[in-house]
């Protein structure tokens, strides 16, 4: 199943609603967010239909309870959960910084019962011209879709980074994001457009702009 939170073009939503999307149609799903809909066990009635051309997506969470990133290692940082975009959104370049490269990443959408509930893609970005955590914290893109587990080959993956990540902690919320996985690329300044992809899931753009 591909999931989405998604608005109609016509109105300013800018945590938009959850839908499922079925060929060229989005239908509106009865639940808050996509994290409620996973909590409710992954299903919910219909509300309404629209038109892929009608709607824009939005980040699949905006305010995700934690953000963890693993390296090569099988170990992970946290990131910001507070710094979150969608498909689509306007990067602003970090103040004092002429320069940002994309870092594609596979991020794993926690469901209900600590399982997970969906895959999107990540583009982590970095600001190489700063130093230590301040790098990475200014821009988090997620999105385009979430394609739940029995759609995404590569999920029997993840079973070890969701166990490290439960371990020694009360429980992973609904909503809680896992990336892994790393490709970088760049420089990019502003008045690019950044594209990261993967055929399972679609493509993730952004278009960098000026510090404001």
């Amino acid at each position: 199943m591909k999931l989405c939170m998604f608005s109609p073009r016509d109105r300013d939503l800018p945590r938009g609603w959850p839908g499922r999307i079925e060929g060229e149609r989005v239908i509106q799903l009865a639940a808050q967010t996509l994290q409620s809909f996973f909590t409710g066990g992954g299903e919910a009635r219909e509300h309404d239909e629209y038109a892929l051309d009608d709607i824009v997506l939005r980040a699949p969470v905006l305010q995700p309870p934690t953000v963890r990133i693993f390296g090569s290692d099988g170990d992970f940082v946290f990131a910001n959960a507070a710094a979150i975009y969608g498909p689509d959104d306007v990067i602003p370049l970090p103040g004092a910084v002429e320069h940002v490269e994309s870092d594609l990443r596979i991020a794993a959408m926690i469901g209900a019962e600590g399982l997970i509930g969906g895959f999107t893609l990540m583009n982590d970005w970095i600001a190489p011209e700063l130093t230590g955590a301040k790098a990475r914290d200014f821009a988090i893109s997620l999105g385009p879709v979430v394609i739940t587990p029995d759609e995404f080959p590569f999920r029997d993956d993840w079973t070890s980074l969701v166990e490290h990540a439960a371990r020694n902690t009360r429980h992973l919320l609904p909503g809680a994001i896992l990336a892994a996985g790393s490709m970088r690329n760049g420089p990019f300044g502003a008045g690019d457009t950044v594209e990261v992809s993967l055929a399972e899931i679609g493509v993730l753009r952004n278009r960098i702009v000026a510090a404001q």
